[in-house]
This record gives structure tokens, C-alpha cells and sequence, in this order.
């Protein structure tokens, strides 16, 4: 088999991970469904969607070899997102701080820039950044065809992003307004999501070189 299964799993379990603490695409999903409508919301997860095509793309032809020739790009990717994921870590633990599920008003776009913001939102995630750069290439045998394990694992990865950011999204109103008129549960779970994105930064800026 060109891809084991242990492979698989491990990719889905990581990726299910992600996609489950609030990140730039999250925040940007749920703010657009509370404030424009899940219509608005599935349009700019399309963006989303396209890409993490693009990051596929990008690692089969060779974006963890570019880092492994080019050794600082990896560091400055690694830093880079883990200050940025520290940050918002930082907005969501500081006294004050907001639920990724607290409504923030923002202006209605039209369908064309909801679909760009989804897709540059994507694109400049430090998560995604560093899952096709670092961590799916741990799951390559490269005794096998490299660019077609990147294409299957790739596709776990976008499926399972895609659907848990789709329900997500379209469930965004009925949760927020759910947890608006309970407090503590918005205070708790915007400390849950402030904790797993600050251990997540941690973990990044602690992550080992790919391995060739």
C-alpha cells in the first residue's frame, strides 16, 4: 500500500486537532457567520478550501525539500507563527479577552472578497504553514512516490478541514447566542481556546527541522 493507514490516521488525528483550536481561519469563519450569515460563511470557507490546495500543491513539489536546503526559511516560518499564535493566545487569556465565539461586528463584503479574505486568511496561517511544511512530511516513506503520499494525505487533511470548519461555521449563530446568555461558559471556553493555541505555539516554536 502506497500509504499505510497508520499514516492516515495519524494525519486525521493531528489534523482534527488543529482544525478543533480556534486559529485564524476559525475566528474569521465563525466572525462572518455571526455577522453575515452562513451563506457568507461557506463562501469564504471556499477561499479556505482553495487554499489549502495551494499549500498541497506547494508540498509536492518540494516545499519541505526548500526548507531542508534553505534552513533559515523553516526557522523564520517556525518563529513567526508561533508569535503569532502566542498572540492570539494572549487576546483570548488576557483579562478581558474574547471567545473566538464572541460576535465582533464587521462590515457585510461582497461574495468575491469573502471567498479572497478566506483564501489569503488561509494562506498566511502559521498553522497550515507548518503542518505541510513539518509535520506531514514525517509521514512520507520516502521509498515510495513522494508527490502522490503528499496527494493522499493532502486530501485527508483538506476533507477533514474543510467539513469540522463547515459545521463549525454553520453552527457559529446558534452557539454564540447560546453562549452569550451564559458567561461563564464564554469566559471557560475562551480560556480553553487561549490555553490549547498558547500550547500550540510552545510546540511550534520547539519544532524540529523536516526530516529528509
Amino acid at each position: 500500500m502506497l500509504v499505510s493507514w497508520t499514516a492516515i490516521l495519524g494525519v486525521a488525528l493531528i489534523e482534527l486537532g488543529m482544525v478543533l483550536t480556534p486559529g485564524p481561519n476559525m475566528i474569521y469563519l465563525v466572525s462572518r457567520s455571526i455577522s453575515q450569515g452562513t451563506r457568507a460563511a461557506m463562501i469564504a470557507l471556499a477561499g479556505t478550501a482553495v487554499g489549502f490546495f495551494a499549500y498541497l500543491a506547494a508540498a509536492a513539489l518540494g516545499l519541505a525539500t526548500l526548507f531542508a536546503a534553505v534552513p533559515a526559511a523553516f526557522v523564520v516560518v517556525k518563529i513567526a507563527g508561533a508569535i503569532y499564535l502566542a498572540y492570539l493566545a494572549w487576546h483570548m487569556l488576557k483579562p478581558g479577552g474574547r471567545s473566538a465565539f464572541d460576535p465582533v461586528a464587521i462590515a457585510p463584503v461582497r461574495p468575491l472578497r469573502l471567498f479572497g479574505m478566506g483564501l489569503i486568511t488561509n494562506l498566511l496561517n502559521p498553522k497550515i504553514a507548518v503542518l505541510y511544511a513539518a509535520l506531514l512530511p514525517q509521514f512520507i516513506n520516502p521509498a515510495q512516490t513522494i508527490w502522490v503520499q503528499f496527494l493522499i494525505l493532502g486530501g485527508v487533511q483538506i476533507v477533514i478541514g474543510v467539513v469540522v470548519n463547515g459545521l463549525i461555521a454553520a453552527s457559529a449563530g446558534r452557539l454564540s447566542r447560546f453562549l452569550r446568555t451564559r458567561p461563564v461558559a464564554m469566559r471557560l471556553q475562551g480560556w480553553l481556546s487561549g490555553t490549547l493555541l498558547a500550547g500550540f505555539a510552545v510546540k511550534l516554536a520547539f519544532e524540529k527541522q523536516p526530516a529528509q
